[in-house]
């Protein structure tokens, strides 16, 4: 519906910080207020996640940062963990597994967030390590509150708590119970955990470098990594009780560190799109752009959500997201085409395929180059447990999966200050059904690892010291002069780059209100490979919101979809900040779904 808003879209000069929590936009905005910038911001709100969505996002997980300094390239900043070094398809397969699980230590990667975000915060922030974890720390001493999602959750994870996982019944089940939506909840092994890492980089003097050195070598090589070490030198229970022993050592978390690269990127019309390179789902993105605009669908997205915009947008998505799974993965061990399948003649060709009658069932991967791609074995929905209807976590009870089947999700910041400094960022990972609480550190490890594929002939086949091809996938906008002007993103899963690219379609085609851009209804594809454990594909699959309406989703099924229409305001939970370099005008919006995050600006 054109025009339409949930909330007003801000407006300032000063700063914007757009989050899937109102408290880590809050945070966020206080440390601009007290003087840092938006690195600063950014890496403070990101540590305020970890504690208030721990459900979504944890300490043991990882994030990609893409991010432009006010006088600086775009760049990407790489917080996903490696592989541990005695990881390889042999292993999984010696334990009869044919996929890596979705929970326990078995599919534990190095964790990855915290030295990123030490890393951001020392190239180009102004603050010290107390400063940015302050918020942090204080929450997670005192309480923070308990949202429905996070109640609903560990209330389904109680018996997986309370007979396995000693350590998360310590943190979760306070006083033997599932909290109650709307009380508060206190992590104060986590707070210890930051302030001793506080403490010991203010012992080596005032210098802040020097100072975030020493917390990086307590995270890598000091009692973090002792401590996860230790936790996993013996067998450790999965979600169901079965004891595990992980390949993840200290040795793995010493052995690896957060790296900058260059960002892969697209041209689409005036503007350039940035995205993590192909260890990350993000070029799939770029890929929906170029054949976007080869199919005209731009104008489409500008005038709303109709059945034609749908349609193509979906057949757009299937064929960028078989080109994912055919040719994505870690480009340190992977021969992967990118340029190829960024290119104009590339898209072109990809884009004829689409029949703009009708719905296609199968998978199409490309074949940039004459190369054969790979093509995943296809596990549906009926032969093992799986609920792709949004990327929110998947919570059963009793009568359905075990609980040990709960899925996280991610969480999504946005921050711009009035020097032009941008950052986006997607944490994730570490979430509390991962894996019991290391006691000693109040937050668990992750299950990133169970992104790989066990077969030797994937581009994102499992190897030591590799970077799984994750979900992930901030994104940040440049105009034809270099300038940054916008910062977006959204938690989902394989949905992200689906709802990200709704909204920023509808920004780039001349949708100047950017809460308009995001409270559009949004739709999804399932017709491919999902990215976690168990891996099943939706063949046809089309999820819409009601908002679409009724006719859209009738001519969408005459059309050949196989349409679900989810529960309204449930597709997505988008952030966008923005900048006018001429004006200096900022601006900043934050998704309604969920009723949680917000933005904050002046």
């Amino acid at each position: 519906m054109p025009g339409f808003t949930t909330r007003p879209q801000l407006r300032g000069d000063f700063g914007m910080v757009a989050s899937t929590h109102w408290l880590a936009s809050a945070t966020g905005m206080s440390v601009l207020e007290r003087g840092g910038n938006a690195f600063d911001a950014a890496v403070a709100a990101g540590f305020t996640l970890q504690v208030v969505e721990p459900h979504l996002n944890g300490p043991g997980g990882e994030v990609p940062v893409v991010f432009k300094a006010r006088n600086g390239s775009p760049r990407v900043l790489c917080g996903q963990g490696v592989s541990p070094a005695t990881a390889s398809i042999e292993a999984f397969e010696s334990r009869g597994l044919d996929r890596i699980p979705g929970s326990g230590v078995l599919a534990a990667t190095v964790p990855g967030s915290f030295d990123a975000w030490m890393l951001l915060l020392r190239d180009h922030g102004t603050m010290s390590v107390r400063e940015v974890l302050d918020h942090a720390i204080g929450l997670a001493e005192r309480g923070y509150p308990v949202l429905d999602r996070i109640a609903d959750a560990i209330r389904t994870l109680s018996p997986v708590f309370s007979r396995h996982w000693a350590g998360s019944a310590a943190v979760y089940l306070p006083h033997g119970a599932a909290p109650a939506a709307g009380s508060r909840l206190r992590n104060p092994a986590l707070a210890a955990t930051y302030r001793r890492i506080v403490t010991e980089a203010e012992a080596v003097g005032e210098d802040r470098e020097a100072q975030i050195e020493a917390a990086r070598r307590s995270w890598s090589q000091g009692f973090v990594a002792e401590a996860v070490g230790a936790f996993l030198a013996g067998p450790v229970p999965n979600g169901v009780g079965e004891p595990q022993q992980a390949l993840l050592t200290a040795q793995d978390l010493a052995d690896w560190s957060a790296s900058y690269e260059d960002p892969a990127s697209a041209s689409y019309g005036s503007h350039t799109v940035h995205k993590t390179g192909p260890w990350g789902q993000g070029p799939a993105m770029l890929q929906q752009l170029r054949m976007a605009e080869a199919r005209g669908v731009g104008a489409d997205a500008r005038e709303g959500v109709s059945a034609d915009f749908v349609h193509r947008s979906t057949e757009i998505a299937k064929l960028a997201f078989a080109d994912r799974e055919a040719w994505y993965g870690d480009p340190d061990f992977s021969e992967v085409p990118l340029k190829e399948l960024l290119s104009s003649d590339y898209a072109a060709e990809r884009a004829r395929l689409i029949d703009d009658g009708r719905a296609c069932l199968d998978p199409r991967p490309g074949s940039p180059g004459g190369r054969t791609p790979f093509e995943p074995p296809v596990y549906l929905p009926g032969e093992t447990p799986g609920d792709r209807t949004t990327g929110e976590p998947t919570v059963r009870n009793a009568s359905g999966v075990q609980p040990a089947d709960l899925r996280g999700d991610t969480c999504h910041v946005d921050v711009v200050d009035s020097e032009g400094n941008m950052v986006s960022a997607t944490p994730s990972g570490g979430w509390l059904s991962s894996s019991p609480v290391i006691p000693e550190l109040g937050f668990p490890l992750g299950t990133r690892a169970q992104m790989f594929w066990l077969d030797p002939a994937s581009p994102n086949a499992l190897s030591p010291r590799r970077r799984p091809r994750t979900t992930l996938s901030p994104t940040l906008v440049t105009r034809s002069d270099g300038e940054a002007v916008l910062a977006i993103g959204t938690p989902g899963g394989d949905q992200q780059d689906q709802w990200t690219t709704t909204a920023l379609l509808r920004v780039l085609n001349g949708v100047d209100d950017l809460q308009e851009a995001l409270d559009t209804p949004m739709f999804h594809t399932n017709a491919f490979p999902s990215s976690f454990h168990p891996r099943e594909t939706v063949p046809g699959d089309l999820v819409v919101e009601p908002g679409v309406g009724e006719e859209v989703v009738e001519e969408l099924r005459a059309r050949g979809h196989r349409v679900q229409v989810a529960n309204e305001w449930s597709l997505g939970r988008l952030a966008a900040v923005a900048r006018d370099p001429e004006s200096g005008e900022l601006r900043a919006a934050a998704d309604a779904r969920g009723a949680q995050g917000y933005a904050a600006g002046r």
